[in-house]
């Protein structure tokens, strides 16, 4: 599956209906997300099962606003819609395997029973 640009309209929706969302945070002006983009499309094909979306700061500036980005690319992975993972910086592309496959391992549910049982009703 190639990577899947998104806007402000569509982000809920890819987040909340898709098991695990990777959403890359960039510019066309921006360096280092130029260098980022080919090891995010090469983790789209790899990982079918997984969304590679991405939004384009400069267009989507109330998104991006709304997801507090600072600086770019940031990188935010979500699991069942929770947000599970938020780092600003380029990933090699040993480090973006291994994300992935900690977010596909990850049991979101438990940890959200266990964020219950604690009494911390907060999201992630």
């Amino acid at each position: 599956m190639s990577t899947l640009d998104i806007t402000a309209e569509q982000f809920n929706d890819t987040v909340n209906d898709n098991e695990i969302v990777l959403v890359d945070f960039w510019a066309s002006w921006c360096g280092p997300c130029k260098a980022f983009a080919p090891t995010f499309a090469a983790s789209a094909e790899k990982h079918p099962d997984v969304v590679h979306a991405k939004v384009d700061t400069e267009a989507e500036q109330a998104l991006a606003a709304a997801a507090d980005i600072r600086s770019i690319p940031t990188l935010m992975a979500f699991k069942k819609g929770k947000l599970v993972f938020n780092q600003a910086g380029a990933l090699p592309p040993a480090a973006l395997e291994d994300l992935v496959q900690k977010i596909k391992e990850f049991d979101i549910d438990a940890a959200m029973r266990e964020q219950a049982a604690q009494g911390g009703a907060e999201e992630v």
